[in-house]
């Protein structure tokens, strides 16, 4: 069994973001040589999210006003906030949305259902985050 370990690298222009990184994981998962086996996908912040679903704009939306409605964000709504940060609503959002995905690797490609789409989900950004990328297999 082989492994491949890369990193990618973001700076969002906002607060909160969903970026669509399936292309990039291609890229690296074509880059891995891997045929069969597992791609694992990984926020390594604990104010963001890596999660799957469709690309359409309208549900993106949607996440954004449901998360907001759930974890509003503000400094004086949060425990953690006293720590003189204010970003405690982003540690809830991250805690709703997932830490990770993996995808089953079938003949070199992510092996997806239908309209299925790897985000990155930023809660806290404006800052250099970065999703590790983790492919075993054959």
């Amino acid at each position: 069994m082989k492994s491949y370990r890369q990193r990618l690298e973001f700076n969002t222009r906002d607060r909160q973001e969903f970026i669509n990184i399936t292309s990039q994981v291609e890229e690296v998962l074509a880059k891995s040589g891997i045929k069969e086996g597992l791609c694992l996908v990984n926020a390594m912040h604990i104010t963001a999210s890596v999660f799957i679903n469709d690309d359409e704009g309208g549900l993106h939306r949607d996440f954004s006003a449901w998360l907001e409605k759930l974890a509003p964000y503000g400094k004086e709504k949060y425990q953690h906030n006293l720590s003189g940060e204010d970003n405690g609503d982003s540690h809830l959002k991250r805690t709703i949305m997932g830490r990770e995905v993996v995808v089953a690797v079938t003949n070199g490609k992510l092996d997806f259902g239908p309209w299925e789409q790897i985000f990155y989900g930023e809660f806290d950004g404006k800052r250099k985050k970065s999703v590790l990328m983790k492919i075993i297999g054959d």
